[in-house]
């Protein structure tokens, strides 16, 4: 499976392709199938990343309250 990276590079390919405007409609057709796939692949990763960052915040938000907590049991 590609990386994320490469995912969106490939994206920007088809983006660019679309673009130029000088592809028949067919392979336009199929350039936005393939675009559309690779965005909803790089919008699912992004999602999960979000996810574990939001997870790593709330354990930081977690040890800092349970610090705060020993500090004035002390």
């Amino acid at each position: 499976m590609a990386t994320f990276e490469e995912q969106l590079k490939s994206l920007e390919s088809v983006v660019e392709r679309l673009e130029k405007g000088d592809l028949p409609l067919e392979e336009s057709l199929a350039f936005f199938e393939q675009g559309v796939a690779l965005s909803e692949s790089c919008k699912k990763e992004l999602d999960t990343a979000e996810g574990r960052v939001q997870v790593l915040l709330q354990r930081g938000r977690k040890m800092e309250a349970e610090d705060l907590a020993l500090s004035e049991d002390e």
